[in-house]
């Protein structure tokens, strides 16, 4: 079966490996370019007051990776020692699903300091999130979000303001239940995210994989958008694609492919859905 891998051009190698390794054919279209923030000095200063927040929430690896990238050296000694003071007296670092806690891992937090959905939930997002840590919120003391700044395509809309870069977008439902909680949220932009540039190739690739049988794998809202204007005139009536969650599913099928299946973001539970579209 062929399958469409539409993660960051990052993310993406490993998801083609996997599904390589495991007979079926794999092509990578990436529909959202990464790239770190324009304006650092808010990074900077929430890591200055990094054993000042109760928790930092982390969106997606993305934003796990961009705000490491501007750890200060000091803090950076002390990867994974659950014991040094920037661990024991520090934040909990909380991830909304695998790929976010293993980024966490990799960056040098302690297991212990990680707070995620358990591996087997059955849906990763901030509400899966929201019931392993609301028992633990404190009134009063802010938690810190991560997450990234949309930038739109069009050259003059794509110069924000250095204090509009701080708000960013995504998670405003886990900001609303840590304010109810009595709570703080306050927010940092990492990284940024745009539209990627395709070359005449690509979008060829994919005007065929919208009808040859191919599977596309979502697991971003934004991809589809994305895809929706790289290919303005293109009907999907007859394509198939597997989302990572219900909201995923919905901007599918709103889109119009012909048939939506739901999968949890595992490669193992990907493989799962494939042999049953197969």
């Amino acid at each position: 079966m062929r399958v469409i891998i539409t993660r960051p051009a990052g993310d993406a190698p490993a998801w083609v490996d996997a599904l390589q390794a495991a007979g079926h054919q794999a092509l990578a279209l990436p529909l959202i370019e990464v790239g770190p923030a324009r304006y650092l000095q808010p990074v900077l200063q929430a890591w200055a007051h990094w054993s000042e927040w109760q928790a930092v929430m982390f969106v997606s690896a993305q934003a796990v990776r961009y705000f490491f990238d501007s750890q200060p050296a000091a803090l950076r000694a002390d990867a994974g020692q659950i014991t040094s003071p920037t661990w024991a007296n520090g934040p909990r670092c909380w991830a909304t699903g695998p790929g976010t806690h293993k980024a966490l891992l990799q960056a040098g937090v302690p297991e212990a300091c990680i707070d995620s959905p358990a591996t087997d939930a059955a849906q990763f997002d901030s509400e899966a999130l929201w019931q392993r840590v609301a028992a633990q919120v404190k009134v009063g003391q802010a938690v810190l979000i991560v997450r990234g700044h949309d930038v739109c395509s069009d050259t003059a809309a794509a110069q924000p303001e250095p204090n509009a870069a701080l708000t960013g977008t995504g998670r405003d439902w886990l900001a609303q239940q840590l304010q109810v909680a009595g709570a703080s949220a306050q927010f940092v932009v990492a990284y940024e995210r745009r539209a990627p540039v395709w070359s005449t190739q690509q979008k060829a690739q994919a005007a065929q994989a919208a009808t040859d049988g191919s599977v596309w794998c979502f697991s971003s809202s934004q991809a589809i958008q994305h895809l929706a204007h790289a290919l303005p005139a293109q009907s999907w009536a007859n394509a198939r694609c597997i989302a990572t969650h219900a909201r995923i599913a919905q901007t599918a099928q709103t889109l119009g492919f012909g048939a939506v299946h739901l999968s949890r973001p595992h490669v193992a539970d990907m493989l799962r859905s494939l042999e049953c579209l197969a």
